[in-house]
């Protein structure tokens, strides 16, 4: 079960910090991901994080303005945003794949668990 929480209203050029917590199968093998979806847009990964070694991917959207990271010990995986724009609003998915590989562009279709998705939104 993924479960994430933290998204709201914020300005744009503010920073956001949404997390998810992770229950039940075990993480040893698997990626988190943050998966978005804009209205009326396809979805998004825009980062990803194995959970053993922490190997990372984020796509060129978010590239130096996001940062994913997790902690094992309470199971939850956290997308730090900042400098947020309002091209950035949209529903934030958590999920989870296994087998996926992170040097690779990874595909939203790899992930098989996925949370309810929590409302980021960035006012002009």
């Amino acid at each position: 079960q993924l479960v994430e929480s933290g998204g709201r209203l914020v300005q744009a050029g503010g920073s956001l910090r949404i997390s998810c917590a992770a229950s039940g199968r075990s993480l040893r093998n698997a990626a988190l991901g943050w998966i978005r979806q804009a209205q009326g847009k396809d979805r998004e990964i825009i980062a990803s994080i194995r959970w053993s070694g922490g190997a990372t991917y984020y796509a060129d959207s978010v590239k130096g303005r996001f940062t994913i990271s997790k902690d094992t010990a309470t199971n939850t995986v956290s997308l730090q945003m900042n400098g947020l724009k309002p091209e950035d609003t949209a529903i934030y998915y958590c999920a989870a794949g296994y087998g996926i590989i992170i040097s690779s562009m990874p595909s939203v279709s790899q992930y098989n668990y996925w949370g309810q998705g929590t409302q980021v939104t960035v006012s002009s």
